[in-house]
């Protein structure tokens, strides 16, 4: 038994802002960004939020796969900017879908999130434990950006992507997931400072912080790597990938594991320049894209790997 996505959908956020329109209030420059991180535009929510925007997607994903909420057995989301410590985010789309027969709970895994949350659900359906799942990444990170720091804030933008998945006899579905917690400090963001009527200090929520450089090594060192593990466990060569579907973290990173696994950079699609990174969401919004567009056809074989805060990194090998 192996997992198939029958169904996509997304909803970035819902304002556009331009690499222009951030010169205007940080000291920076189209050029600057664009030349580093290929980015040149990013959208940011500025109502749905997190579960606004991730039940807009699953929405879209359950009319693509032809399936009544209700029919849904479980929603697992992939985010690190839930709107409350609880209920957690999966509830709350629970209750904005109608999705009453569902059970709900959230995964955080940074940018790997929705390759994590991807995995647990190929699990669950392999066990026979659940038939319909729909596994949403979104994530609000402008609500946990230092919009000062012009080394941060030009990276990230809102949004959300969802699949629905079901289990089938033929394909494949494997997995690999990663993670080394003695670099948590690597790319980090506190969930709120210390603080209490015992320190006198009010609890603030924190912001991104990121040593960019470290990122850059880790992510071209370990998702080549994990890749290479993967298509050596199920025995599958290079040339048999139609596309690596990657977290869109940075434009240079996507082309340094292109390098390094020796693939054209063609096979590795990218939206980075119009989304900038949306971490869990990054992964779904491009895979949303490319079935809309007709790119995805039956019995293509697809990599999609995840790398970001934890740290954490993983792969998965499927057939569309």
């Amino acid at each position: 038994m192996t997992t198939r996505i029958i169904g996509t959908g997304s909803c970035p956020g819902d304002h556009k802002v331009s690499n222009g329109d951030l010169a205007e209030i940080v000291e920076t420059s189209h050029e600057w960004i664009f030349t580093r991180t290929g980015i040149q535009n990013r959208h940011l929510s500025t109502e749905l939020g997190t579960s606004g925007m991730a039940a807009r997607a699953a929405e879209l994903a359950c009319e693509d796969a032809k399936i009544k909420p209700e029919d849904l057995d479980l929603i697992l989301l992939a985010t690190s900017t839930p709107e409350y410590c609880f209920p957690n985010g999966a509830c709350q789309v629970q209750e904005k879908l109608g999705a009453v027969n569902a059970a709900a709970f959230d995964i955080s895994a940074a940018c790997s999130g929705f390759v994590f949350a991807l995995q647990t659900a190929g699990s669950f359906l392999a066990s026979g434990t659940f038939r319909n799942i729909l596994v949403i990444g979104a994530d609000d990170l402008s609500k946990i950006t230092d919009w000062s720091d012009r080394g941060t804030c030009v990276l990230f933008g809102d949004g959300a992507g969802a699949v629905v998945v079901q289990a089938e006899e033929r394909g494949c579905f494997h997995g690999i997931m990663k993670a080394d917690g003695r670099k948590a400090k690597v790319l980090l963001c506190p969930a709120r400072s210390e603080g209490n009527f015992l320190t006198g200090k009010v609890p603030q929520m924190g912001y991104i912080s990121m040593d960019g450089q470290e990122v850059f090594k880790f992510a071209v060192k370990k998702v080549p790597e994990c890749i290479n593990q993967l298509l050596s466990e199920q025995k599958t060569a290079k040339e048999e990938i139609r596309y690596y579907i990657l977290h869109q973290a940075n434009k240079r990173i996507l082309e340094a594991v292109a390098k390094r696994l020796d693939e054209p950079v063609e096979k590795f699609p990218m939206n980075i320049g119009e989304y900038g990174n949306t971490s869990a969401a990054s992964i779904p919004i491009l895979l949303d894209e490319m079935n809309r567009q007709g790119k995805l056809k039956r019995g293509d074989k697809l990599v999609l790997a995840g790398f970001g805060g934890g740290l954490t990194w993983g792969a998965i090998l499927l057939e569309w």
